[in-house]
């Protein structure tokens, strides 16, 4: 049976580097914090793989709209709390009902309030930074054992040097000598 991983979302975001420094300030008509929730996803969904059952938890609280439905994303679960419930409340609730099951939970947080009630709990805490300090470990060993390709992508790269040099000829306008 997989080990159970609830992560805490704007906190890992907000407490981490990897993931602040990649946030958009303006919210009014811009990205907003899309660009680091999808790293933050795609990461989880990196280190959870084959260990992990993994879930990653967004507050909606604030959201009128957020129905804190469960959303499959690269093989991991997505939930954005429901309107005017927290996240805390939700990876809460997760880990007991996991820990309740048997199942060995680990919760990526640094808020104090939910590190006390999981820490209640039986359930191991991992720091954002902490968990953050994991990732990039993780995505450099896979960037090691799966180096981008060496091939050749643009048309300059790809065209033979005395080619190139003659066109260059021909667009300066110089026709002479092309033959």
């Amino acid at each position: 049976m997989k080990k159970v991983l609830l992560v805490d979302g704007y906190n890992v975001i907000r407490t981490s580097g990897l993931y602040r420094n990649i946030e958009v300030e303006d919210f009014t008509g811009g990205e907003g914090l899309n660009p680091a929730r999808e790293k933050l996803i795609a990461d989880v969904a990196v280190f959870a793989q084959g260990r992990y059952d993994a879930t990653v938890i967004f507050d909606g609280a604030g959201n009128g709209g957020s129905d804190g439905a469960p959303r499959s994303v690269a093989g991991i679960t997505v939930i954005y709390s429901q309107a005017g419930e927290s996240a805390d409340s939700v990876i809460e609730k997760l880990a007991t009902q996991a820990r309740d099951k048997g199942r060995e939970v680990f919760v990526v947080t640094s808020d104090a309030q939910t590190q006390w009630t999981v820490l209640g709990n039986h359930v191991t805490r991992i720091s954002s930074l902490g968990f953050a300090q994991e990732v990039e470990l993780v995505n450099r060993s896979w960037q090691e054992r799966n180096p981008a390709p060496k091939s050749k992508h643009t048309l300059s790269e790809r065209i033979d040097p005395k080619v190139a040099e003659r066109l260059a000829r021909f667009a300066r306008g110089d026709s002479q000598d092309l033959g």
